[in-house]
């Protein structure tokens, strides 16, 4: 199972990147890449679903934690990689509640050293790191977003 979701994460940030990055319908996006990976159970889909679009619902909120803490870097000048892995990170343990926060943020941290620069781990995580202190504030300030 918890290779599975490792995939299905992996999945979830293909699928917010290209919708990020050139705009493609969220729908037909998850579509195609659940077609093209035949082998992925129904579980892992489902979660795929759940995970993007709880992120993209949720983006600008998101958005704007992440601002917070990473105030030199402004959101729209971040990596695209970089940004959609704090947003899924953030959504996974502050709005849907069913991934525990290290859990989230280690999975984080994996999918910067597979998808990011060298430098996207360590950014990836003190950026995480500082929006888990704020953990209980950070979920009352998101639960509207749900």
């Amino acid at each position: 199972m918890k290779r599975e979701r490792r995939r299905a994460r992996s999945l979830a940030l293909q699928i917010l990147y290209e919708v990020d990055s050139v705009g493609h319908p969220q729908a037909q996006v998850i579509a195609r890449h659940l077609e093209e990976n035949p082998t992925l159970g129904d579980e892992a889909g489902e979660f795929i679903r759940h995970m993007v679009q709880g992120t993209l619902s949720s983006a600008p909120a998101l958005d704007r934690l992440i601002a917070e803490c990473a105030p030199d870097w402004p959101v729209d000048q971040l990596a695209v990689v970089d940004r959609n892995i704090l947003r899924l990170a953030l959504w996974e343990f502050a709005v849907s509640g069913e991934t525990p926060m290290k859990v989230a943020i280690n999975e984080a941290v994996e999918l910067a050293k597979r998808y990011g620069s060298d430098s996207a781990p360590r950014f990836v995580n003190g950026v995480l790191g500082t929006l888990a202190e704020r953990e209980p504030e950070i979920r009352d300030l998101l639960q509207p977003a749900r």
